[in-house]
């Protein structure tokens, strides 16, 4: 069992930044895949970054691919979305998800656990 908490996230202006964490419990969690998602408001949810076990593979969205980073950091069980140059387009809420694949997944179906969420508000 994993549970996850998503924090980092808040309004800016377009072409500023923000770094969004998610913090993992259990003692597995460097075995686990991680993926972020996001949803706008009458949207479907979204693939935007995936991060493998390991740390060794990322997949990126088009979007978002030259301005988002992932990253993670086993020892803190955490993982990160480090997101540059913001467009009014990237305001979502924002969801990181486990997965127990080896690789890094960019669909939803492939993951296990997701956390509550966190707001991304970029003004124009």
């Amino acid at each position: 069992q994993v549970q996850l908490v998503e924090s980092g996230g808040g309004l800016v202006q377009a072409g500023g930044s923000l770094r969004l964490s998610c913090a993992a419990s259990g003692r597995t969690f460097r075995s686990y895949a991680m993926g972020w998602f996001r949803q706008a408001p009458g949207k479907e949810r979204e693939f935007v970054a995936a991060i493998s076990w390991s740390g060794g593979l990322t997949n990126y969205a088009d979007s978002v691919k030259g301005r988002f980073t992932i990253s993670r950091g086993n020892a803190k069980n955490t993982v990160y979305l480090q997101m540059n140059s913001l467009k009014p387009e990237d305001t979502a809420v924002y969801y990181c998800a486990a997965s127990t694949s080896v690789v890094a997944p960019m669909s939803g179906n492939e993951y296990d656990y997701w956390g509550q969420g966190t707001q991304v508000t970029v003004s124009s």
